[in-house]
């Protein structure tokens, strides 16, 4: 287990605002999880309150808020009493197949949560694929599973990722769209038809580009099977490391897509949530 983080006061200020400027990296959401969780110590005791006066000299912490199970160490950016957002590793499963039944993600977070309480359960929301890295939400009881499986289309208001793509797109950004169809061994494949596939929108911006790949950012409009991978595949750059859809060399030994942000609305109550995820410094060597 890795070792607290630890922020000397330099200066008076209010906890919430302290963490915020210090963890820049976390979402407003992020930040409160951690606090109503007693992720956050101030001088060594549990501190959840947001406005808790901080004075120059105190130390603040935050405890290890993973889960390590198997060699995989597993960010938890966010858990409340009716869901659980991580950051999947790449090469980890989702869920369970024919050929791997405890070796996936949903597995691990079972045990994490059963460790706490034996009656805690969970429930897969939505999935990523295998080598895809990123933001994946579980639900925590039946009823938040079937609110925001029933209504995922309404309640999630944007979704992003980031590929490393083989070469450089056609146009600094555009939109690309097509019907997309999955033969008999599983291969997703785009049509013009529209009665032979499901409408798929992907809207892409280029980030930064390299002498031989691109870093592109990606706005999923729809959410299909492989989508952005047979996309990528469509305009002529597929994306790093993916065999499947063409390009089977990658430096970094891994599928160069990863899911960074999602923002919804709370089910409950309508609130905005937003989660983010870092994109992989391996990313940038690539480019």
């Amino acid at each position: 287990m890795s070792k607290n983080n630890y922020f000397i006061v330099q200066k008076e200020d209010i906890l919430f605002n302290f963490l915020r400027q210090n963890m820049q990296n976390k979402s407003k959401n992020n930040i409160k999880s951690l606090l109503l969780r007693g992720y956050v110590l101030v001088n060594n005791k549990t501190q959840e309150a947001y406005n808790y006066n901080l004075k120059i000299g105190d130390i603040v912490s935050i405890k290890n808020n993973k889960i390590i199970s198997n060699n995989y160490n597993i960010d938890i950016i966010y858990e409340d009493s009716n869901i659980i957002v991580l950051d999947k590793p790449s090469g980890l499963l989702t869920i369970s197949t024919k050929d791997e039944k405890n070796i996936t993600l949903y597995h691990f977070v079972m045990e994490y949560l059963k460790s706490k309480n034996k009656n805690n359960k969970v429930y897969i929301v939505h999935r990523l694929d295998r080598d895809t890295s990123g933001i994946i939400i579980f639900s925590k009881n039946e009823k938040t599973k079937k609110l925001l499986q029933n209504n995922w289309n309404d309640i999630v208001i944007c979704k992003k990722y980031c590929a490393v793509i083989s070469g450089h797109a056609p146009k600094n950004k555009g939109i690309i769209k097509s019907y997309l169809k999955e033969n008999n061994q599983y291969y997703v494949y785009s049509t013009s038809d529209k009665n032979k596939g499901k409408l798929s929108i992907t809207e892409y911006n280029v980030i930064s580009e390299g002498k031989n790949n691109s870093l592109v950012d990606i706005n999923l409009k729809t959410g299909r099977k492989n989508q952005i991978r047979v996309h990528m595949k469509d305009i002529g750059c597929p994306i790093v490391g993916d065999k499947k859809y063409g390009n089977k060399t990658s430096d970094i030994n891994r599928l160069c897509l990863h899911a960074y942000f999602i923002k919804l609305r709370n089910p409950y109550n309508s609130k905005i949530m937003e989660f983010t995820s870092n994109i992989p410094k391996d990313f940038y060597k690539l480019l």
